[in-house]
Order: structure tokens, then C-alpha cells, then sequence
């Protein structure tokens, strides 16, 4: 009786040897992923209403936008004054993502003006850029000043781009995912799974407190009968991977091009205002600068115009080329919906819906990141047609071959093998 029950004592005690460390990491990532959540709601709330105020401003005051060589010229001397004349925004936090290096604090605080001051005076950007460049830094310095560990410090890294996403978009898991998928394509770091998600949910929570609204759309239904439904999801899928090519080569080469003409980043900035301005003028409408907001969701109710995807890609490369900050992913829904609309309309699937769908797929070929392009479909437009934005976004994936947003993402693994011949041979 004595051996059975010391044996009984020698299990528990190894057990509870066993599970002591993961409780105690549990409750540890616990308080440092929601208290990263907490930090970027509030910033990612303050960071929203000010973009809010300045688009607003600039709608009240449209010849703002004239005043965009100048809001350049500010820009430039910020990031000068910063000592980061040659910023590689985005791609500096992807790296850090990878354990590549460590973005400074400060280009959190250069980055959030940078991009206000671009809204206010309407370039073409969006904010998730300035969202994950915020976040990562925050969490870089967080994990900085408690000496965590490398691994550790990615983590923590995750969870503020995962928060700050969320923060502005209010969609919590896609942003987890998107955050953990980004930096290198097919690779998934699990372990992040739980961190991230809590980061996101924190802070998304919290801003939704303070004011935020979360980005959610009324999906139309498809007008295609289901035999040729899934056809035509794929022919606009494949359509959406030829608009991503075309969106990621625009925004890369006018930055080359911004470069060769003008060495000078100050001349560089002020160009590229006076450009924007020119073309806004000529094109007699405010409805290119800014992020977009209205004309997205005009395309989602079926009303948008055969030209105006391949306007928004030239009013952005123009504008974010010469180094006015923001982000190109609402930009890229955009371009996506306006698209969509076009394309659903002649394929039968109709405007609305296919608006949808183009601007889902279009994100998915820009930044490569299929599952959490699947999960925004879920939290922007609900599940009922799961299937076939997931049939888009892998038709656009894989279609879209090796381009990207980020020159310093990563393709870990082929999108798909183009070899047919047998690896395994059996007799």
C-alpha cells in the first residue's frame, strides 16, 4: 500500500513539475500580450480620430491638397530631424518580425505625424502601414526595456502590429493572423497563435470604447446561378492577381523612378506633392486622395466606374513613391472593389458582390497572405459565402506568383510546385 502511494505522490509531483512552467508562461504572455493590447487600442484610437479629423478637414477644405508639396517638404524634414532619412518603413518591421533587427521608438512617433499630416492634405495612402510600424515599434521597445529574449522579443513585436491592425480595422483574428503570416510566406508561427489573438482582441475592444467603428460591410448577394458561380469567382480571381501585379510594380517602380529623378528626398517629396495636386485638378475630384472610404463603399453597392482602379494605383505610387506615409492596403481595397465591380458586373456575378470579392482577392495577391485574407472576408463581410472568397483569394495567391508590397517579405516555401513528375515510386 505504502509503494502504490508513494508512486501516486512521484506522478503528481512530476506532473506538476511538468505543468507549473506552462502555467506560469501562460499567465506571463497573458499580462504582457493584453497589456500590449491595452497600449495599442488607446494609441490606435488616437491615431484613428486624428486621420478622421484630418480626412474630414480636408473634405471641408478640399484646396488643402494643394498644400501637399509643403505637407512633403514636412514630412521629409521630420524624418531628417529623426535621423531617418532613408526609412524603409514596412519592411524595417517585417525584419524585426524575422529577428532581422529592431525598429527605434521614434519611428512610431514619425510615422503617426507623417501619416496625419498625408491624410490632411490628401495624398493617396491608407493607415495599416503606419498601424504595423507603430505597433512593431512599440512592442520592440517594450521587449527591449524587460531584456526578453529574442524569441521572445518577435513575440512581443507580433502582438503590437497584431493590436494596432485591429485597433483601426476592429477585426481581431485577421489581424493576428496577418501580423504572424506576413513577414514570411508559409511559415506560421503557431506559438504566436494565443498572443497575438489577445493583443488584437484587447485592443480592439478598447477602441471600439473610445469611439472606434470596426470596418464591416453588408455583403450582396451574388446575381450568377450556381453553375457558373464558381467559374466566375475563379475568372475573378485570376483577374484580381493581374491587378495586384500591376498595383505592386506601380508602387515599386514610381518609388525607383522618384529616386533617379530626384536624389534629394526633399525635392523628391516636393515633386511628388505638386503631382498629386496637379493630377487631382485635372481630374476635377477629391474622390482619388485620401484613402478612399466613399468610393469603396459606393463600389460595394454596385456603383463604380471602369477606370478608376487603375486611377486610385497612379494617384498612390505618386504619392506614396516620393515619401508620404501611410499604407498601401486600404488603398489596395480600392482598387480591389472598384475592380470587382467592373469585372462582377460583366461576369455576371454582379457589381456589389463581386466588389466584395475583388477587394479581398486583391489584398490576398499584394501581401501574399492568404489565410488571413479569408478570415477578413469573415469579419468584414460575414460567412455566408465562405467558399468562394476563399476559391478568389487562393486563385489570386497563387496567381499573383512572387510579387509584393514588401521587398523585405519573404517566400519561405513556392506557392505551388510546377513539377508533375513522381517523387515517390512505387513497384
Amino acid at each position: 500500500m505504502n509503494g502504490i502511494r508513494e508512486r501516486l505522490y512521484a506522478y503528481i509531483e512530476t506532473k506538476r513539475r511538468l505543468t507549473l512552467p506552462y502555467f506560469l508562461a501562460l499567465g506571463r504572455w497573458y499580462l504582457l500580450a493584453a497589456g500590449m493590447g491595452l497600449l495599442c487600442g488607446g494609441i490606435g484610437a488616437a491615431f484613428s480620430h486624428a486621420i478622421g479629423a484630418a480626412t474630414a478637414l480636408r473634405a471641408a477644405a478640399p484646396w488643402l491638397v494643394f498644400l501637399l508639396p509643403a505637407a512633403g517638404l514636412a514630412i521629409a524634414g521630420l524624418y531628417h530631424l529623426g535621423g531617418m532619412d532613408n526609412d524603409r518603413g514596412t519592411n524595417l518591421i517585417l525584419e524585426g518580425a524575422r529577428a532581422e533587427g529592431q525598429p527605434p521608438l521614434r519611428l512610431a512617433a514619425l510615422i503617426f505625424a507623417g501619416t496625419v499630416l498625408t491624410h490632411l492634405c490628401g495624398g493617396s495612402s491608407g493607415r495599416e502601414g503606419a498601424a504595423l510600424q507603430i505597433g512593431g515599434c512599440m512592442g520592440s521597445w517594450l521587449a527591449r526595456r524587460m531584456h526578453l529574449a529574442t524569441e521572445n522579443r518577435v513575440m512581443l513585436l507580433l502582438c503590437g502590429m497584431s493590436g494596432l491592425f485591429s485597433a483601426l480595422f476592429g477585426t481581431p483574428v485577421a489581424a493576428a493572423v496577418f501580423s504572424i503570416e506576413v513577414a514570411s510566406v508559409g511559415i506560421f508561427q503557431n506559438a504566436a497563435l494565443f498572443p497575438c489573438i489577445l493583443s488584437a482582441t484587447a485592443a480592439s475592444q478598447l477602441a471600439g470604447l473610445l469611439g472606434v467603428r470596426p470596418v464591416a460591410y453588408a455583403l450582396a448577394e451574388p446575381a450568377a446561378a450556381n453553375g457558373w458561380l464558381v467559374l466566375a469567382t475563379a475568372l475573378l480571381g485570376l483577374g484580381c492577381a493581374a491587378v495586384s501585379i500591376l498595383f505592386c510594380s506601380a508602387m515599386h517602380k514610381a518609388h525607383r523612378l522618384y529616386v533617379r529623378c530626384f536624389s534629394n528626398p526633399f525635392w523628391r517629396a516636393a515633386a511628388g506633392g505638386g503631382l498629386v495636386a496637379l493630377l487631382t485638378l485635372l481630374c476635377g475630384t477629391g474622390a482619388y486622395n485620401g484613402a478612399g472610404g466613399e468610393a469603396i463603399q459606393a463600389a460595394l453597392a454596385g456603383k463604380a466606374g471602369g477606370w478608376m482602379f487603375l486611377l486610385k494605383t497612379l494617384f498612390t505610387a505618386l504619392t506614396l513613391g516620393a515619401g508620404f506615409k501611410g499604407g498601401e492596403i486600404v488603398p489596395s481595397f480600392f482598387v480591389g472593389a472598384t475592380f470587382g465591380c467592373v469585372l462582377g458586373g460583366w461576369l455576371g456575378l454582379g457589381p456589389g458582390f463581386g466588389a466584395a470579392l475583388g477587394l479581398i482577392a486583391v489584398f490576398c495577391g499584394v501581401t501574399n497572405c492568404p489565410l488571413a485574407s479569408i478570415l477578413l472576408s469573415v469579419e468584414m463581410f460575414g460567412s455566408e459565402r465562405l467558399a468562394l472568397f476563399a476559391l478568389a483569394c487562393a486563385v489570386s495567391y497563387f496567381m499573383s506568383g512572387r510579387y509584393s508590397l514588401y521587398d523585405s517579405q519573404k517566400l519561405a516555401l513556392p506557392k505551388l510546385s510546377l513539377s508533375f513528375e513522381d517523387t515517390v515510386h512505387m513497384h
